[in-house]
């Protein structure tokens, strides 16, 4: 048969056998199973709306997978940066703090996504710069940011592991030699007692001890009077000696702080302030209140003050469970027993071994050592903060000095609260009282106080200290045109941080529009200050921004270089004038959808070479949100 005449035939075969069997590898089916699949129906309470608005159905929706989104993903990251950097704040670590900060805005300044493209981290960035201004604007404006207080070491940090072998004869020697002590205190002589006399009197322990007890000459007479006051055993005063060496800013390893090392919980538990702007555990007399109300109530608690003692090492409840535990309601057999942590079994034996000591100096050939003089000043309130610098200058002292009468400020202005006690030296006062008076109290952080040299100028004095001569001549009744005369007391007006300008180097595909925003400056001001000639930035330039609009918005959380900024384009002569009332009316603008850079230049009475000149290089078409500067008009 020939195939070609029959090729209809065969695709009739073909297609019935097809018909029959299906195409299935499953076997036959019949042909009325098959039945085409009904158009998908929305949901019987959807039906009617408008299909973009119908909800997946739940099970739909779980079986899809959640696709990555990288700003999602930017964004968290950022916010775990952050919420690193509060707890570190909070705790007292403000160099790290800062570093977490400082991680939290560069996580998104430099992600590949850039910030002004996208809505969500734009909003990100703002919500994060909002909540580290409120942790950091008011010490930036004193110039100190995140810095923390010089701390010394607590020694009791290397004593607590000191270990000695049994010595009889010792202490047999230091029982005699003690026979006649008088104190307040029970007094034990046992083998852990005589080895750290030993170890005090003639041993590693000697410079410690003459330079606590060389210190101890500032706070003694506070000390033994507030003991005194609150009714316990003067002789605990050489637990601060055991405790910091009398060493007002002493740190130890468990960042318990001030002479009488406090932890932050118990120390808040007794009413010792722990902010931003001050910590009352580095205030002596507040502190040693607090020790002797704690060692007070410890007592109560006890019934005996080397278990108060022991308490107010390792806590209440550490000495509670060594009483259930053993049923011993005494020290020398918890530690005998090893039922209280190492450090807390030598901690009483090093307390009472201080107190024997000095209470016999001739014994161990302290007798002639020199106390220091006691600490002597006069108190003024204080109801606005006020710099540091200019307290020292109305007062004739220095910042050193004040700093020292007053340990407690980590800041170099004085809080924020209602009223402050602030310490100055003595016979200081009715002057202060009198200079402060003339500064506006809202001005007491900036504003200084100078007393004129022979031969200074107004130009001089203005250029030291950041002011300007017109200025000082307003504030004081002055003639600029006349000499100043020796001893003249001037106020000193100070814009905001004025002198204070930051460094900051240029990330990624910042903008001068978008640096100009961020720090509340006129971009024009940033050219000027730079003497840039345009307005494009390269990465990793470093340019000056002014003070006046970072102290205003935005916290500096990132610098980068102390070198001048240099601009790789030729700079032209008018780079080098300063900014000019026009110069200063150059503003931001964000494109609108649809509009041209012909549209914008007649909106804005400029021209089209103008707008490429301020901003570098421009999409055409212009994107939408897009910020560009709109320079001045002629």
């Amino acid at each position: 048969m020939n195939f070609k005449n029959n090729w209809h035939l065969f695709l009739t075969v073909v297609a019935v056998l097809l018909t029959a069997f299906g195409c299935s590898t499953r076997g036959y089916r019949p042909v009325a199973a098959v039945q085409p699949p009904p158009p998908p129906q929305a949901p019987p309470v959807l039906q009617g709306l408008p299909t973009q608005k119908v909800d997946i159905p739940p099970v739909l929706a779980a079986a899809q997978q959640p696709k990555y989104d990288p700003v999602e993903a930017i964004i968290e990251k950022a916010e775990a940066s952050f919420q690193q950097g509060r707890a570190d704040y909070w705790a007292g670590h403000l160099e790290v703090a800062k570093k977490e900060f400082n991680d939290a805005v560069d996580g998104i300044l430099e992600s590949p996504v850039p910030i002004q493209d996208d809505q969500r981290l734009s909003k990100a960035f703002d919500s994060l710069v909002d909540r580290i201004h409120a942790y950091e604007l008011e010490a930036l404006k004193q110039g100190d940011g995140f810095s923390e207080p010089t701390f010394q070491p607590a020694p009791m940090d290397e004593l607590q592991t000191l270990t000695f072998p049994d010595n009889p004869q010792l202490r047999e020697k230091v029982q005699a030699d003690a026979k006649n002590t008088v104190s307040d205190l029970p007094l034990v002589i046992n083998n852990q007692v005589a080895n750290f006399i030993e170890y005090f009197a003639h041993g590693r322990g000697r410079a410690s001890l003459e330079a606590g007890l060389r210190r101890s000459g500032r706070f003694r007479d506070m000390i033994l009077r507030v003991l005194q006051e609150e009714g316990v055993p003067l002789d605990l005063m050489y637990l601060a000696q055991a405790e910091s060496a009398f060493q007002y800013m002493a740190l130890s390893n468990k960042k318990a702080l001030g002479l009488w090392q406090f932890v932050s919980a118990t120390g808040k538990e007794y009413g010792l302030e722990n902010s931003w702007w001050m910590d009352e555990r580095l205030n002596p007399e507040r502190a040693t209140r607090a020790a002797a109300k704690h060692l007070r109530d410890l007592h109560a608690m006890f019934g005996d003050w080397y278990l108060a003692m022991a308490a107010y090492n390792c806590g209440p409840v550490c000495v509670q469970r060594a009483v259930e535990r053993t049923g011993y309601a005494d020290f020398w057999e918890l530690s005998a027993r090893r039922a209280l942590p190492e450090e807390t079994r030598n901690y009483v034996p090093i307390i009472l071994a201080l107190t024997i000591i000095a209470k016999n100096p001739e014994k161990y050939g302290i007798d002639d050592l020199l106390p220091e003089a006691p600490l002597v000043y006069d108190t003024v309130t204080v109801t606005e903060p006020v710099d540091l610098r200019l307290v020292a200058e109305i007062v004739g002292s220095s910042v050193g000095t004040l700093r020292e009468l007053n340990p407690s400020l980590l800041r170099s202005t004085t809080p924020k609260v209602p009223e402050y006690e602030l310490r100055i030296p003595l016979a200081t006062k009715d002057i202060f009282l009198k200079r402060i008076a003339m500064i506006p109290p809202e001005k007491r952080v900036w504003w200084r106080w100078h007393t004129v040299s022979y031969g200074e100028t107004l130009s001089a004095i203005a250029k030291r200290l950041g002011s300007t001569p017109q200025a000082i001549a307003e504030a004081n009744n002055l003639d600029p045109t006349q000499p100043l005369r020796e001893a003249t007391d001037l106020v000193i007006p100070v814009r905001p941080s004025i002198g204070n300008d930051i460094r900051y180097q240029v990330r990624g595909k910042e903008t001068l529009a978008y640096l100009a925003r961020r720090f509340n400056v006129s971009p024009d001001d940033i050219m000027a200050r730079n003497n840039m000639a345009s307005a494009v930035l390269h990465r990793g330039t470093v340019l000056t921004i002014p003070s006046y609009g970072v102290q205003s918005k935005e916290p500096v959380i990132r610098t980068a270089s102390s070198h001048p900024a240099k601009s790789k384009q030729p700079v032209r002569a008018a780079a080098h004038r300063k900014s000019t009332p026009a110069q200063k009316s150059a503003k931001v603008y964000r494109v609108r959808k649809g509009e041209s850079l012909s549209q914008i230049a007649a909106n804005h009475n400029v021209s089209v070479e103008a707008l490429k000149q301020s901003n570098g290089r421009l999409g055409d078409p212009l994107r939408a949100g897009a910020e560009i500067i709109i320079p001045a008009a002629k």
